[in-house]
């Protein structure tokens, strides 16, 4: 039988070992296009859960376990490989539901409803990702299990590694675009590096350390001094009483006052607090009045020399939302939330009716509980979500059932200019379900061109693009291979231009002046004399050019 603390270590040395080779799995991203890669993506999925489960005591049950992997992992979400994963522990959790222990056969049971969850949730399954790994790896341990009944943990796991493998290998030849560009599915990899992960702790009781947790952990010269506001990082897990109803928005400001980065969490009975401060001793005996401590850690920044990265990293990383949301009264009607990069965009999306927008897009993908946060700081009973990019459509989606006192409608909006004209055809006279089908009907009428670099050597359609290269994108194809941004930009404009054109808004952002945009305002209009010309200073990153086409 299998304890509870031994999957809890199992799915932490998954997190450690994804952490380990993120940037290999970022690396195997077929399109040069800098984006929210793969491996950094599932690395922060992981970890979300990592922090929870390593609060857990040693007598915990299965159950538990996968309850808080699945909801630290719904939650901390990042782009569609996170979503995945996340849905795949999701349907580990929903299998090993009321188990004090386990079998590997009821794990294997488990893992087969994660891979149904996670071909459910995705509109058009495609084999040669991801889902092809997860599903080809449960058929492998079952079909091992069915074969050798008396099969302990490790032996029926070997079984589930080698068959995710073999399954990788062929990715390749399920999926052209990987076959082109040579090589294996990224989703894939990262989660055969999970389900290895794992198999250390069931085959020699080990943890996989973080490599990068692992070299920062040396103690400091007394000498030495760090600018630490808050030193003490205090994580609080609290068994809530019954009748014990906790004001979240109250909490959250009272740790708020004594310290800063907290995060709390109020689910299936148990409330999990993280801040850091100077007054450890007053948060403990806050989270003391809503039930009974299950545990407690708290790391003395000034100790470690692990506290130079931590808080460089929670000085310098880019905040999804600027100021710290807090939730409010559903009092309005209607009520937006919209994802976007740049003080120009997003100043744009305020003025148009933006009620918060999440600071988000290519290259930093917020997560569920991100947006669900913007989403509970909306002040309105019905919130549209607008998350103007590909990847991050499934994570917004994943917000919608976690939002207890509103309706959240998720339109599926691609780009900045989708996200836009949406808004601007809403109209405050019409019903929720007229306005909804009017934006839909928006997005599916504007067209975007895209201008961006090229963040590594590549092949396209038998090209050879290297990196720094300027590309163009049309509708989000790369058609246009260029080393001029302002050429690429008119190639890939022109190629969406036609008779019933009568706009075009340009977005000019990093790498980009409004000179360039007006050279660009200037050979469109030599070739298209009619339409009407906007130029607006995005700020955007990554892309040196937006532009919407209508």
């Amino acid at each position: 039988m299998v304890k509870g603390a031994v999957l809890r270590d199992a799915i932490i040395s998954a997190a450690n070992n994804v952490a380990n080779h993120r940037q290999e799995v970022d690396s195997l991203n077929v399109f040069p296009v800098p984006d929210g890669d793969t491996g950094t993506n599932m690395c922060m999925t992981m970890a979300s859960a990592a922090r929870e489960l390593k609060l857990l005591p040693d007598d915990v049950t299965i159950t538990k376990v996968a309850d808080t992997t699945s909801s630290a992992m719904l939650r901390g979400a990042r782009g569609n490989s996170g979503v995945i994963l996340s849905l795949i522990f999701r349907g580990i959790a929903k299998g090993l539901k009321g188990k004090e222990e386990m079998e590997p056969r009821d794990f294997i049971i488990a893992l087969s409803y994660g891979v149904e969850a996670a071909y459910k949730a995705v509109m058009k399954p495609t084999e040669g990702t991801i889902l092809t790994v997860v599903r080809l790896a449960t058929k492998a341990g079952a079909a091992y299990g069915s074969e050798n009944k008396k099969a302990d943990m490790t032996k029926v796991w070997e079984s589930v590694c080698i068959g995710a493998d073999e399954a990788l290998a062929i990715t390749p030849e399920l999926l052209p675009v990987l076959k082109k560009a040579g090589v294996i599915d990224s989703g894939g990899k990262g989660l055969c590096y999970a389900f290895y992960g794992m198999l250390s702790v069931f085959k020699n009781g080990k943890i996989i350390e973080d490599e990068a947790e692992k070299k920062d952990k040396k103690v400091y010269s007394k000498s030495e001094k760090l600018d630490i506001k808050f030193a003490y990082v205090t994580d609080i897990m609290i068994e809530k009483d019954e009748e014990k109803k906790i004001n979240k928005a109250q909490a959250k400001a009272f740790f708020k006052s004594i310290g800063t980065n907290v995060k709390l969490i109020d689910e299936n009975g148990i409330i999990t607090i993280h801040l850091a401060t100077n007054e450890p001793g007053n948060a403990i005996q806050e989270a003391l009045t809503y039930g009974q401590m299950v545990k407690c850690e708290i790391e003395n920044l000034i100790l470690t020399e692990e506290s130079k990265e931590k808080l460089k990293a929670m000085e310098e990383a880019p905040q999804n939302v600027k100021d710290e949301l807090v939730p409010v009264a559903p009092l309005n009607e209607i009520g937006f939330v919209v994802v976007a990069a740049g003080e120009g965009l997003e100043q744009m999306f305020k003025e148009i009716g933006a009620d918060i927008v999440v600071s988000g897009g290519q290259t930093m993908n917020p997560s569920t509980e991100d947006i669900l946060s913007a989403i509970e700081a909306t002040p309105a009973k019905t919130v549209f979500v607008f998350p103007n990019n590909k990847n991050i459509i499934m994570a917004a989606e994943q917000a919608v059932p976690l939002s207890s006192d509103r309706k959240v409608i998720v339109l599926p909006t691609r780009t900045i200019p989708q996200g836009i004209s949406a808004m601007f055809s809403f109209d405050h006279v019409a019903t929720i379900e007229e306005n909804h089908l009017a934006m839909m009907k928006a997005i599916s009428d504007v067209n975007t061109a895209q201008v961006t670099f090229a963040a590594r050597d590549s092949l396209i359609d038998g090209k050879e693009v290297k990196e720094g290269q300027i590309l163009g994108m049309s509708n989000g194809a790369i058609t246009v291979i260029d080393n001029d941004i302002v050429e690429a930009a008119y190639k890939a404009t022109k190629q969406l231009c036609g008779r019933r054109t009568d706009m075009v808004t340009i977005f000019y952002g990093e790498g980009a002046t409004e000179e360039d945009a007006k050279r660009l305002q200037e050979r469109l209009s030599e070739k298209f004399s009619d339409v009407e010309y906007t130029i607006i200073n995005g700020g955007q990153p990554v892309y040196h050019f937006i532009i919407s086409i209508e």
